[in-house]
């Protein structure tokens, strides 16, 4: 159990027959009356995020979230196919489970498949990952004016804005909660 005055960022909860993560917090003493905290809960298994004010002294039960490295295998249609390498079982999830958590991952990388009570809900990649640019329109001298982009096309498929000086055939590293181009490698 864990009181509401605790409560911190990334923490996950068990409250009201769901299993919420926190956003967002603060602990608010307003002038007159008690005081509470106000947090943003994201729910882990839909994505739907609330807004909730507790007080210091309520108590929820800290939810268990398993994260399992994994290798993700390849793709068959709308299934997605991952090996633990510790005894090499495989999984196979839906699209649905999946989401666009693969838009950065090529095949044969490590993940973290995240669970809870069994149930896989969310699929964390790399934070950082290095492509290789399959499509781009060449730069131009002298195009370099203040951060100007342009759309790349990597080889797992997904679309980054890179600067106008980066050339197909050239590798790049993605950050993967963002999409941003960081650097090229």
């Amino acid at each position: 159990m864990i009181s509401a005055g605790d409560f911190r960022n990334g923490i996950t909860i068990e409250y009201e027959g769901n299993v919420y993560q926190i956003v967002e917090f603060q602990h608010v003493k307003p002038g007159k009356g008690a005081a509470f905290v106000r947090t943003k809960l994201k729910n882990i298994i839909n994505g739907g995020v609330v807004e909730k004010t507790f007080r210091p002294t309520e108590k929820c039960p800290q939810a268990r979230i398993d994260r399992k490295d994994m290798q993700y295998l390849y793709s068959d249609g709308d299934l997605f196919n991952f090996m633990d390498t510790e005894n090499y079982d495989q999984v196979a999830l839906n699209s649905d489970t999946v989401g666009d958590a693969l838009k950065f991952v090529k095949e044969n990388e490590m993940v973290k498949i995240c669970s809870y009570n069994g149930n896989v809900f969310a699929i964390e990649p790399p934070l950082f990952v290095e492509l290789e640019i399959t499509d781009t329109e060449p730069g131009f001298k002298g195009d370099t004016a203040t951060g100007a982009t342009k759309p790349a096309i990597v080889e797992t498929g997904a679309k980054v804005m890179v600067p106008l000086f980066v050339n197909q055939g050239e590798v790049i590293k993605i950050d993967t909660r963002t999409g941003e181009y960081l650097s090229r490698v």
